[in-house]
């Protein structure tokens, strides 16, 4: 089979490139209980691409660690076209990891991703695929990124390595997106910069996407979204509990940092949010605790004290209470 038959599909919309065009190999790694929409969204843009164009700008090969199908995060097998130890891939090599992440980059793995780092390759990760360049080595001195759901329990891992909150980064040879459809959003910057904006957008179109995201872009709604007020105090007074999650809770100190007093920023909890600032520094460390518990192999009494819990016993009969199931229950049988 030719690369025009297996790489470029019929379709009526067409965009006309000029020059000669230099296709880009893309090999995606998949690694157990990857992401199923991060590896499409990232796919799909490229087969479009070629099918537009309808030549071949894009080729691309899907490895497995033994060369045999991986069960995706929703448990559909995908098949592969080999194994990754065997491989030499030119151009591009992206790695596609997903839920329970911890555990998942081999060593060998990442040996072999540093190895084409220092050839010269385009090394990245999808969704939560930083893991293997963590395990790699490569992430040192380069901005990164992932799920917004697997960074506290990255950084709890990597306290050396701060990720960006950002849809997708690309520093020099490392290339790294949330996963989900920000996939997409990497791969379309990665059509527009290499074939024009006229091709980006016509397969933002096929796509039926309305808008691009930018790199810089937030993962998540933002904290005024989330919260549903503008209200600039209570937004700051959110942000500085977020940021102090693992220390003992002083509304005094965050209330000198605001220039307001501890009675005011109980009012604004109270009027805005309908809850107690103690009730929401609480949510936060529970939250941040139970994606501890499923992302991380860290112990129970480890993540109490990486949530600011002063004990064991208050964190599990917190988390009990809110949750429904002890620490321990949750991280080894799921809830």
């Amino acid at each position: 089979m030719s690369d025009a038959q297996k790489f470029v599909a019929k379709g009526s919309a067409h965009v006309t490139l000029s020059g000669r065009i230099e296709p880009l190999d893309v090999a995606f790694v998949l690694l157990p209980k990857f992401t199923m929409l991060a590896f499409s969204s990232a796919i799909e843009p490229l087969r479009m691409a070629n099918q537009l164009a309808q030549q071949v700008l894009f080729r691309w090969t899907v490895l497995s660690e033994d060369g045999a199908a991986v069960a995706c995060s929703n448990g559909v097998p995908i098949m592969v076209d080999g194994a990754w130890p065997q491989a030499k891939p030119e151009g591009m090599v992206l790695v596609c990891s997903g839920v329970e992440p911890e555990g998942k980059a081999s060593a060998a793995l990442g040996d072999w991703l540093r190895s084409l780092w220092r050839r010269g390759r385009v090394v990245g990760g999808l969704c939560t695929g930083a893991y293997a360049l963590a395990q790699a080595g490569i992430l040192k001195g380069h901005r990164f990124t992932l799920h917004w759901d697997n960074i506290a329990a990255f950084a709890e891992i990597h306290p050396e390595m701060l990720p960006a909150r950002q849809v997708f980064c690309i520093d020099d040879r490392v290339m790294t997106c949330a996963g989900g459809v920000a996939a997409a959003d990497l791969m379309l910057k990665l059509i527009n910069d290499r074939f024009g904006a006229t091709l980006g957008q016509e397969v933002m179109n096929m796509c039926l996407l309305t808008q691009r995201r930018q790199e810089e872009d937030l993962q998540t709604t933002s904290l005024a979204a989330r919260l549903g007020t503008r209200h600039d105090k209570l937004l700051q007074a959110a942000a500085f509990m977020e940021a102090h999650i693992e220390e003992d809770f002083d509304l005094d100190a965050c209330a000198a940092h605001l220039a307001l007093s501890r009675r005011q920023i109980e009012r604004l909890f109270s009027r805005y949010l309908n809850i107690t600032p103690v009730r929401y520094m609480n949510d936060l460390r529970l939250a941040r605790g139970r994606s501890l518990l499923a992302e991380t192999d860290m112990k129970v009494t480890e993540v109490a004290v990486a949530c600011g819990y002063a004990s064991t016993s208050h964190f599990s009969k917190s988390f009990r209470k809110k949750y429904g199931s002890s620490p321990y229950r949750f991280s080894h049988f799921g809830g």
